[in-house]
């Protein structure tokens, strides 16, 4: 016997075997890419705003929670929920002319200028207006989420 004929040649399930792998790692690959083409064109706004929003209503129902309720504490969240609320439209551009929508966004409005008008400078009256923003959300929330 010859030194060619103990060679041993790759055998057929090594290459598929390899063909397989290939594969499974361009399809990982070409999935990773679409999936970022796809989040790219997606608008972080929407989320982006209902996320500080979150967080501000957060941090007011925790000075509440902390007996930390002092206009210090609340009047800055307040403003800025307010402000935030001036973008709700241009945020759900596709909401903007629904009714239902504008009436939950001008409650959400009210509560806030109301609770701006007349800030809350104790816990019961904090408490009145986390339960009042909660409330408007929650009823957006519900139709729209």
């Amino acid at each position: 016997m010859t030194d060619e004929h103990t060679k041993k040649t790759p055998s057929a399930a090594s290459r598929y075997l390899f063909v397989l792998i290939a594969g499974l790692v361009i399809g990982i690959i070409a999935t990773v890419m679409v999936m970022r083409a796809w989040q790219e064109r997606q608008d972080p706004f929407p989320r982006a705003l209902m996320t500080v929003m979150a967080k501000q209503s957060g941090a007011l129902r925790a000075a509440q929670e902390q007996n930390r309720c002092s206009l210090a504490d609340s009047l800055p969240r307040l403003q800025a929920m307010r402000s935030l609320t001036n973008d709700m439209d241009q945020a759900f551009p596709g909401l903007r002319d629904d009714a239902r929508f504008q009436q939950h966004a001008s409650a959400l409005r009210a509560t806030l200028n109301d609770a701006l008008a007349t800030p809350p400078d104790n816990c019961q009256t904090l408490a009145e207006v986390n339960q009042a923003i909660g409330e408007d959300c929650k009823a957006c929330h519900q139709q729209f989420k």
